[in-house]
Order: C-alpha cells, then sequence, then structure tokens
C-alpha cells in the first residue's frame, strides 16, 4: 500500500504534493490554534477578581488612607527586620534620626 503511494509520487505529483502541504499544513495549524480557544486554552482564575484587583484612590480621603497604610506597612517591616536582626545578631538596635525626633516607638 505505502509503496504504490511512493511510486506515484514522482516528478510533478511530488510537487504537487509539497506544494500542498506547503499550503496546507499552515492553514491547518491556524485552523486547530485559532478555533475554540475559550474552551482548550484557559487557565481558570487566572485574571483575579474586582475585590482582590487594586483599586486605585481619587478621592482626597482615600488617596491619604492610602498613604498612611503604605506607611504603617513600610514602619511594620522596619520594626520586623530590625527586631530579627536583634535576635539573629544579639546587637543593639540603633534608631535612626526621624524616629527620635518623630517618634517610632519600640515594643518590648
Amino acid at each position: 500500500m505505502f509503496s504504490s503511494i511512493l511510486r506515484t509520487l514522482r516528478g510533478p505529483n511530488l510537487e504537487v504534493f509539497k506544494f500542498g502541504m506547503y499550503i496546507l499544513f499552515p492553514i491547518g495549524w491556524m485552523y486547530y490554534f485559532g478555533t475554540n480557544l475559550e474552551d482548550r486554552f484557559t487557565v481558570e482564575n487566572f485574571w483575579p477578581s474586582q475585590e482582590n484587583s487594586h483599586r486605585i484612590p481619587f478621592e482626597r480621603e482615600e488617596i491619604r488612607d492610602e498613604v498612611r497604610r503604605i506607611a504603617r506597612e513600610t514602619r511594620e517591616k522596619e520594626n520586623r527586620r530590625r527586631l530579627e536582626d536583634l535576635r539573629l545578631g544579639g546587637g543593639v538596635i540603633r534608631r535612626t534620626d526621624r524616629e527620635v525626633d518623630g517618634g517610632l516607638e519600640e515594643k518590648s
């Protein structure tokens, strides 16, 4: 069976076959990947929900609250880092000028 197909694919028939493959292969590839994309190539819960996504504040109060929240988180991270350094290194916690003037209080 296969040898009879190979015997007929000589000369011009081979060129017609190759030309057909050159044309049909990319078309078939595009058809396969271009149809039914929603079912085949989706990742569930890829995009965050509206509640979990970042919301940009526009009002003055919202901006002020956001700045306060970021400053609070930064202070908490700095305090955690300092306590971790103290716990691991056994050294003394050094205060910055801002802390001496403006008042970060360390918890005992």
